[in-house]
C-alpha cells in the first residue's frame, strides 16, 4: 500500500510522535487546579514544574539505548514511562489509589518527565538516518509539532470538559498518559532506518508538508484568539485538528500511486543527478566536521557557551511558559488562552529555522546556527523587559516573541550540536546539552516562585502586576547576558569554520 522508499511516512509518524511528546507544555494549563487538588504552595507547584523537566537530566539513557537497541522497542520503553508515570499521578488525583506524599509525586513526576527523552531521541534519530541531504529541514519540519502538543491537549479537553476545572486537570494527567503510548504503538513500525536512499521529488514533499504545517499552524493560532470558538464548537476544532495531523499522509500515499503508474521522467533523474553533486559537496562539509564524543565534548569552551546560551535563552522561555498560568491568573486574564497562544507561536517558531534553512540551502546561502541563535536571543530579551508595561496588548505580544524565540532555538539545538560536535554522537551529546533544561528551570523557576509567593495573599494567591514585576527585570538580564554568550559563541565557531576551510585548501 505504501511507498518501496517510505521515508514520507516515517517522516509523516515522527510529525504525529512530536506534536503529542510535549506532555509537560500542558502543564500550566492545569497548574493552579494541581495546586489545590495537592494543597500545596506555590514553591512546591514550581517544584512540579521542575521536576517534569528534572526528567532529562536521565535522557542519557534514552541516548545510550538508541544505540544499542532497535528504535521501536526505545520509542515503547518512553511511552510506557509515560504511561506509568502520568498513569499514577491521574490515579492518585482521582483518589482511586492512596495518597502519597509531596516528595514522591514528585519523583513520579520525574519519572514521567524521563518520557519525553526516549521520543524525541527516536525521532531525531530516525529523521537523520532517513533524511541524510534534509536532515536539518526534516528535525525542524517534525519538531516543529512539539509546539502544537499543548494545543491539541488543551482542545481535546475543552471538548470534553468544556467547564469543570478539575475535571479538567484530572482530564490532562489522563491524556499524557494514554495519548503517547497510543501514538507509539501506531507508528512504532515506522521508526526504522530505510538503506534505499532517499527516493525521488524530495523538494516537491518538503514543499506539500511544508504547505500543510504552515496550514496547521494557521489554524492553531486562530483558535487561540477565540475567532474559531465563536464559530465552531470545540468537538468539531478537535476534528479540523485531526484532519490537519492526518494531512501529511498525502505525500506518502501521492508517492505510492506514482510508483504504482511506474511513470519514468528523464528530466527529473537529470535534475537528480546535478543535485547529487550538490550533496556531495554538502557531505563533504559535513565530513569535515570533528566527530566529537561526550567526554571531549564537556571539555571544550564551544560546550558551555552552547550550554548557558540554551539555559538563558530556550529554557528560560520554558520557564516563562511554566509560570504563564499563574502570570496571566495573577493579571486577571484567560490562562487557557494565553497558553494555546503561547503553544501556537512557539509551533511556529520551530517551524521557522527549518523553512529558511531549506529554501536557503537551494540558493548556496546558508547562516550557521549560532548566528541564528543571537538573533533570536536579542528580541527575546526586550521581550521580558516589554512585559513591565500592565497591558494585556503587551502580554500578548510578548508571549508571542517569547514563545517563537523559545520554539526556534529549540528547533534548531538539534542541528547546532551536530554542527558544533558532529552527527555521530548525537544520541549522548544532545542529552547531555539538554541536560540545562531542568537545571535552568529550578533555578528560575524556583525563583519566580519566591518572589510571587512574597506578594500572595494568605492562601499562596498573588493578584496584581506587581507579582512578576521583578521576575521579569531577573529574566531579561538573564536573557541579555545569555546574548552576549551567544554572540561569543558565534564569533568561536566562526573562526573554527574559516580555520577548517583554509586547511582544507
Amino acid at each position: 500500500m505504501f511507498p518501496s522508499n517510505p521515508q514520507w511516512l516515517i517522516l509523516v509518524g515522527t510529525i504525529w510522535l512530536q506534536s503529542i511528546a510535549g506532555t509537560n507544555s500542558d502543564f500550566p494549563a492545569y497548574s493552579s487546579e494541581l495546586k489545590h487538588l495537592l494543597s500545596i504552595s506555590q514553591v512546591q507547584l514550581n517544584n512540579l514544574a521542575f521536576a517534569s523537566d528534572a526528567g532529562k537530566l536521565f535522557g542519557l539513557f534514552s541516548g545510550i539505548s538508541a544505540v544499542y537497541l532497535p528504535l521501536s522497542l526505545v520509542l515503547m520503553i518512553g511511552s510506557t514511562i509515560g504511561f506509568i508515570g502520568y498513569g499514577l499521578q491521574f490515579l492518585i488525583i482521582v483518589n482511586k489509589i492512596s495518597p502519597i506524599s509531596y516528595w514522591k509525586f514528585f519523583m513520579l513526576s520525574v519519572f514521567s518527565g524521563n518520557s519525553i527523552c526516549w521520543i524525541n531521541t527516536v525521532s531525531y534519530v530516525v529523521i537523520i538516518k532517513n533524511f541524510s541531504s534534509n536532515h536539518q529541514a526534516a528535525v525542524g519540519l517534525s519538531t516543529s509539532y512539539v509546539g502544537l502538543s499543548a494545543k491539541i491537549y488543551t482542545d481535546i479537553v475543552d471538548a470534553v470538559f468544556p467547564s469543570s476545572r478539575i475535571k479538567r486537570a484530572k482530564a490532562y494527567l489522563l491524556l499524557n498518559s494514554i495519548l503517547p503510548m497510543v501514538v507509539s504503538m501506531v507508528t512504532a513500525p515506522l521508526v526504522r532506518e530505510v538503506k534505499n536512499g532517499e527516493g525521488c521529488r524530495v523538494e516537491e514533499g518538503f514543499i506539500v508538508i511544508f504547505f500543510i504545517t504552515i496550514a496547521t499552524g494557521v489554524y492553531a493560532v486562530l483558535g487561540s484568539i477565540s475567532i474559531l470558538s465563536s464559530i465552531f464548537s470545540p468537538l468539531i476544532r478537535v476534528i479540523c485538528m485531526g484532519f490537519l495531523l492526518a494531512s501529511p499522509l498525502f505525500v506518502p500515499v501521492v508517492t505510492r500511486i506514482k510508483e504504482e503508474g511506474r511513470v519514468s521522467h528523464l528530466a527529473e533523474s537529470v535534475d537528480d543527478v546535478m543535485k547529487g553533486g550538490e550533496r556531495i559537496e554538502e557531505d563533504c562539509v559535513l565530513r569535515m566536521q570533528e566527530e566529537i564524543g561526550a567526554k571531549v565534548m564537556i571539555r571544550k569552551v564551544e560546550f558551555w557557551l552552547y550550554f548557558f546560551v540554551y539555559m538563558f535563552g530556550a529554557t528560560l522561555g520554558l520557564v516563562f511558559s511554566n509560570n504563564l498560568g499563574q502570570i496571566a491568573e495573577s493579571r486577571g486574564h484567560s490562562k487557557t488562552s494565553l497558553v494555546s497562544l503561547s503553544s501556537s507561536f512557539v509551533f511556529f517558531g520551530r517551524l521557522l529555522p527549518s523553512l529558511l534553512d531549506y529554501f536557503l540551502s537551494n540558493t548556496g546561502y546558508m547562516v550557521s546556527r549560532s548566528a541564528s541563535i543571537v538573533t533570536l536571543m536579542v528580541p527575546m530579551a526586550g521581550a521580558f523587559f516589554l512585559l513591565l508595561n500592565t497591558t494585556y496588548l503587551t502580554l500578548y505580544i510578548s508571549t508571542c516573541i517569547i514563545s517563537i524565540c523559545t520554539g526556534a532555538i529549540t528547533s534548531i539545538a538539534v542541528s547546532t550540536t551536530t554542527e558544533l560536535f558532529g552527527k555521530k554522537n548525537l544520541q549522548v551529546n544532545h542529552n547531555i546539552v539538554v541536560a540545562n533544561i531542568p537545571l535552568g528551570s529550578f533555578i528560575f523557576g524556583y525563583l519566580a516562585a519566591i518572589l510571587y509567593q512574597r506578594g500572595g495573599d494568605g492562601d499562596g494567591r498573588c493578584m496584581g502586576f506587581e507579582c512578576y514585576r521583578r521576575t521579569f527585570i531577573i529574566w531579561g538580564s538573564v536573557c541579555s547576558l545569555g546574548t552576549v554568550l551567544a554572540f561569543i559563541l558565534y564569533i568561536r565557531t566562526t573562526k573554527t569554520s574559516l580555520l577548517n576551510r583554509t586547511t582544507l585548501i
